[in-house]
């Protein structure tokens, strides 16, 4: 079992498949293990990797607290561990604001960052209005409706089961990764990095809405949008087969030369 040093905190992380580099940033409320949908459905075409950041799944969990500023330098460890190049980093809810931070701080080994269901911190007066009045709607709703359709945990009660069981593994809690956003990027540092970006959006999003998205494709210039029909928050859980597609698509893409997109 594979682990990586970040200044002096051991993590857990998994390397599966060949090819081009995907690493998986999990959420608030999953680990490694959360991407079983993905490993097995990409291993074929690429190198897939999953990692527990600190506190979460099998990564040290032993600090008395956890800040989540230390998340982007978790990811960079492992991208230095396995000595990655022309990685797409794909995040996760809140887990996208710690690939972001990791792409700009390691663009010599990240070529793009998918920021699932985030504006990944962004610095932004506009972003950071429309993304509040869509967490102000979210609050509203139990969380598992936030992630999940009422369809999907009538149809498939296992699953959703399995989905809320994941997050008993952690130690670390959403309120520890609350302050990735404090002093986030700005768009001319995005800009400046040569970090590719691609927003990634279910359209059915009750935590951060399709036109907020949108919203922060058109303010980055040369970014890319993907909104997948019917998807909820937690795409990658309940709807793998267009999410798959999507993130296959976005690692071909991203890798061709810009002048070739």
């Amino acid at each position: 079992m594979p682990f990586a040093d970040s200044d002096g905190t051991s993590l857990y992380y998994e390397r599966h498949g060949s090819g081009p580099a995907i690493l998986f940033v999990h959420g608030s409320g999953g680990h490694h293990a959360a991407w079983w949908q993905q490993v097995a459905a990409l291993r074929d075409e690429f190198t897939v990797v999953t990692v527990d950041l600190r506190g979460f799944g099998k990564s040290d969990s032993s600090m008395a607290e956890f800040d989540g500023q230390d998340f982007p330098g978790d990811v960079v460890a492992v991208l230095d561990r396995e000595d990655l190049t022309d990685v797409m980093l794909v995040g996760q809810s809140i887990g996208s604001v710690a690939a972001l931070r990791a792409g700009l701080l390691r663009p010599e080994r990240v070529s793009s960052v998918v920021l699932g269901h985030s504006l990944g911190g962004i610095a932004h007066p506009e972003l950071r209005e429309l993304a509040a009045a869509d967490r102000a709607e979210a609050v509203r709703l139990p969380v598992i409706d936030r992630l999940l359709t009422r369809r999907f945990q009538q149809e498939r009660a296992d699953l959703t089961f399995l989905f809320q069981q994941m997050g008993t593994f952690n130690a670390a809690r959403m309120q520890d990764l609350r302050n990735l956003d404090t002093d986030g990027p700005s768009l001319e540092e995005i800009r400046a990095c040569g970090v590719r970006v691609a927003f990634l959006a279910g359209e059915r999003d009750a935590v951060l809405g399709v036109r907020t998205v949108t919203r922060a494709h058109e303010l980055l210039p040369g970014s890319h949008l993907e909104i997948v029909p019917g998807a909820p928050h937690s795409m990658y859980w309940e709807t793998p087969g267009p999410y798959n597609a999507a993130i296959a698509h976005l690692r071909r893409t991203l890798t061709a030369p810009k002048d070739a997109v």
